[in-house]
């Protein structure tokens, strides 16, 4: 019941803030205000089990879900806006040596493991190819690996979380 009640409150809260100011009752209308819980019930019923898997309400928290916020707007965006003025300057200049790398993520969730492999995947130059089931290590291809012996190039000049340290920020939101 528990995963029903958060995940249709969560659908309603979306539903409301898509059609939030056109409304007479505060921002909404009457008939915008049943939709919204009518679908949000539909939503807990049909996929309660999709985001309050294992009955893990961690990310119930409306303090993580605050992080998640300052994580996109801040050190991912940093990181994109990174991500694409290099591969603007690779794709001009010609300075291209793709290859694929290990980066070690120690994040033991699923989500944790699926938040970094998603920012790493949304970020230009870079897609993660494979995750090591025992030791939750990404296989990320991209699109500079550095000069010289392609391990030591992996770690040593691969920039893949410089700035904004994505794993650390994942850690305090997702475990």
């Amino acid at each position: 019941m528990i995963p029903f009640i958060i995940t249709a409150l969560f659908g309603f809260f979306i539903y409301l803030v898509f059609t939030a100011g056109s409304g007479n009752i505060g921002l909404w209308s009457s008939s915008e205000l049943i939709a919204g819980v009518a679908l949000g019930i539909l939503t807990g019923i049909v996929t309660r089990n999709f985001l309050c898997r294992k009955k893990n309400y961690r990310m119930a928290n409306p303090i993580r879900l605050i992080l998640l916020a300052v994580y996109i707007i801040l050190p991912f965006f940093i990181e994109m806006t990174k991500a694409n003025l290099d591969v603007a300057y690779r794709v001009i200049t010609m300075k291209i040596r793709p290859g694929i790398v290990r980066v070690e993520s120690n994040l033991r969730t699923d989500l944790g493991i699926f938040m970094l492999a998603n920012s790493i995947t949304l970020t230009p130059g870079t897609i993660t190819v494979d995750i090591d089931e025992k030791t939750h290590d990404l296989f990320i291809h991209n699109i500079n690996i550095g000069e010289g012996d392609e391990e030591k190039a992996a770690f040593k000049d691969v920039e893949l979380f410089s700035l904004a340290n994505l794993p650390a920020w994942i850690r305090r939101i997702a475990e």
